[in-house]
């Protein structure tokens, strides 16, 4: 049977402080929901990609993404990017 347990990855990232997103949380089934309702309580946007998730979910908490991830994570963070640009304009 194939398994079907959310999975959930907080990033954090500070261009002054680090080179590349590091992973801020990690988590499956009720931790993973444990996170997405921690970042819903304090409006912080997600972005819901599976593979990406399965891919971040492999690396430890502090680690940074690492080269074969950025353009997938820069992806996400110019989508998120557009999505508070549209929102802060209404």
């Amino acid at each position: 049977m194939k398994n079907t347990r959310r999975i959930a990855v907080a990033l954090k990232y500070d261009a002054k402080e680090h080179s590349a997103p590091k992973v801020a949380a990690s988590g499956r089934g009720e931790i993973a929901n444990k996170i997405i309702k921690i970042a819903e309580e304090h409006n912080v946007p997600i972005y819901h990609d599976k593979i990406l998730a399965e891919s971040l979910s492999k690396l430890g908490i502090g680690v940074e993404i690492p080269p074969e991830l950025y353009r997938a994570v820069a992806k996400v963070l110019i989508s998120i990017s557009k999505l508070d640009k549209e929102l802060t304009k209404h």
